[in-house]
């Protein structure tokens, strides 16, 4: 049986790795160097890395930066924020990411996900999907299937009257897409991973989106990185236990040592999931 992996997340904003709730009311939580030296020493499975203003100010990611953890750790590490190309993906892979993360890229330009995994291989690209849960106008029944494009098209789930919209420009921007069909669409187009944030739930320390991660690990044959919510070990054991997901992502707990990764890993054994000590 595959291991779960336990990720921390450096979102990072003016060099800094901050955290907030909501995406919002961010808060300083350290230098990323150190933190990822930290995390590195305490068991990581992998570490994600997220420029979350990049995309929104029209900018790079901080290639210096990247350069500088990739060269402190061992821990497989993900980047992502402000790739627009082909050249962007590169750059990052050669100064030390071993995974790319794309999210408004991938959005505006479905097809450059393709070109990623045709170029470097699916094992590194990695789709980002920042969904937040909003009200529909009627509900969704099964007389939605089959219309028009994946893109166009609406979640089934006999009559829900809601759905999870795709969010970009680091969560600034609604784009109208389902979360759930767009995570397929990206799976088709080449992607190995998806990293599945929740807005609602995103530092509330609440627990995951379990209905939103189940929908669309459901939905896709490659792994997804549960993200949003955790604010102790049982909440790890509940998207594990409860959904397809193959990983879950968590900064908070982390960074404000509430819990350390070595705690969560042993409780998750203890609860008979499988994890790498």
């Amino acid at each position: 049986m595959l291991t779960k992996r336990i990720i921390p997340c450096l979102d990072i904003k003016d060099s800094r790795v901050v955290k907030g709730v909501k995406f919002l009311q961010l808060k300083d939580a350290g230098d990323p160097v150190e933190v990822a030296r930290a995390y590195d020493a305490e068991g990581a499975d992998e570490l994600v890395f997220l420029d979350i203003t990049a995309s929104y100010e029209n900018r790079k990611t901080l290639t210096d930066l990247v350069e500088r953890i990739a060269v402190n750790i061992f821990t497989p590490f993900t980047v992502g924020g402000g790739i627009r190309d082909i050249e962007d993906i590169r750059g990052l892979l050669n100064a030390g990411a071993d995974k790319i993360s794309i999210n408004t890229a991938a959005v505006s330009k479905p097809e450059l996900i393709r070109q990623a995994a045709g170029k470097f291989g699916s094992q590194c690209i990695v789709v980002a999907i920042d969904a937040k849960r909003v009200e529909m106008t009627r509900p969704v029944g099964r007389e939605d299937v089959g219309r028009g494009t994946s893109h166009e098209r609406r979640t089934t789930n006999d009559e829900r009257r809601y759905k999870w919209e795709v969010f970009i420009h680091g969560g600034r921007t609604p784009t109208g897409l389902d979360a759930v069909l767009w995570a397929k669409d990206a799976a088709r187009l080449g992607a190995g991973e998806i990293l599945l944030t929740s807005m609602d739930y995103d530092g509330t320390k609440d627990g995951y989106d379990i209905e939103l991660t189940k929908a669309v690990s459901r939905a896709v044959n490659i792994p997804v990185i549960a993200s949003g919510g955790a604010g102790n070990p049982e909440h790890f054991y509940q998207v594990f236990s409860r959904t397809k997901a193959t990983a879950a992502l968590a900064a908070s707990i982390f960074h404000y040592q509430e819990y350390s990764i070595k705690q969560v890993k042993e409780y998750l054994l203890g609860k008979g999931i499988p994890v790498r000590l």
